[in-house]
């Protein structure tokens, strides 16, 4: 076993969406954007990550940046396969030699069919995995945040991610309910696209948008602590020059407004469908939020003004997957949740 293990390194991947995050002995060691870079003619990969990312909508004709993930799973199977590998050889950077096995845990939404999840194991596979353990995006969030899963105490967690929100009740190391809908950070994007486009007459890409969104972002159009206004820079959709503007939080609150009811409808079901010993449970423990959507301004008090429950954002939300998925690949023997 002492050898076996010598020969293993174990990993922790949370596959997301809008970045992919990994864990090597305890630490964070690779946090990158889910994307890569292709040259069309060889077909050889040119950069992964931050440095694909840079080139995203500024591409000549040889080139294509390719994101891997699409709404939480894998759309494109082979560009997946050179990210995972790609960034498994980031954590062995400066050795000479790879570890010829892995062990890994890779989280998946809770939402997702048979097949999708065949594609995450058999990249995984096909990158090097010699063992691969799949654990549910919301339990590993709940891991993550300091909750005892095990306990036959009813938890909900919403996970709101780049292409999915994950929202799930969890009692005694299982999911009880769970609804998963495809709308989640990557939609809150292309909104402010559409509502520049046609408020402003400006067109922006998805890594302007984003910026606005970091920046400027709000779930509620009246917050106590205001984000100074942001500019913006653009093509001039009338007369095709650049042109620069500055849009506010209380603008980017009223374009976010449909999604965020969305998500907020998928949370009501949920709680709708809850078993009523559960419910008495959630009404004294509240809701917790994780993922990079937990960041949004106001969405904890406007989802609490909805729901008329405690509503509790996780410290560092952005890692609460991952680091819930580093604790499960400690206890692989122990945690009966995890799927081989």
């Amino acid at each position: 076993m002492g050898l076996f293990n010598f020969f293993t390194q174990e990993i922790a991947i949370d596959l997301g969406t809008a970045n992919t995050l990994i864990i090597h002995n305890d630490k964070v060691v690779v946090d990158e954007p889910s994307i890569v870079a292709f040259d069309r003619t060889t077909n050889k990969v040119i950069a992964i990550g931050r440095q694909a990312m840079q080139m995203e909508g500024k591409t000549h004709d040889n080139i294509r940046t390719v994101r891997p993930l699409k709404d939480g799973v894998i759309a494109d199977f082979n560009a997946a396969e050179h990210m995972i590998r790609g960034m498994i050889r980031m954590i062995n950077k400066g050795k000479g030699w790879v570890f010829p096995s892995l062990r890994m845990v890779i989280c998946i939404p809770s939402g997702i069919t048979e097949v999708e999840k065949r594609a995450v194991r058999d990249s995984a596979e096909i990158a090097g995995a010699k063992e691969v353990y799949l654990i549910h995006e919301p339990m590993a969030a709940a891991v993550g945040i300091g909750i005892d899963v095990e306990e036959p105490m009813g938890n909900m967690i919403i996970d709101i991610g780049g292409g999915t929100t994950e929202i799930a009740v969890i009692a005694l190391s299982g999911i009880v309910c769970d609804q998963s809908i495809r709308v989640a950070g990557d939609n809150f994007d292309s909104d402010i696209v559409q509502y520049i486009r046609r408020q402003h007459n400006i067109m922006i890409g998805d890594r302007t948008a984003e910026k606005i969104k970091i920046e400027v972002g709000a779930a509620l159009p009246e917050l106590v602590e205001p984000p100074t206004d942001f500019a913006v820079q653009g093509r001039d959709l009338m007369t095709g020059v650049p042109k620069q503007i500055t849009v506010s939080y209380t603008e980017i609150a009223h374009c976010l407004d449909k999604s965020i009811s969305k998500i907020e409808e998928a949370i009501l079901k949920a709680l709708e469908i809850t078993p009523p010993e559960l419910s008495a449970d959630i009404y004294q423990t509240g809701i917790y939020l994780t993922g990079g959507g937990a960041l949004l301004r106001g969405l904890d008090k406007r989802i609490a003004a909805k729901t008329k429950l405690p509503v509790h954002v996780a410290e560092d939300p952005l890692r609460a997957v991952v680091r819930g998925t580093g604790i499960a690949l400690k206890n692989i023997g122990t945690f009966k949740f995890l799927m081989q």
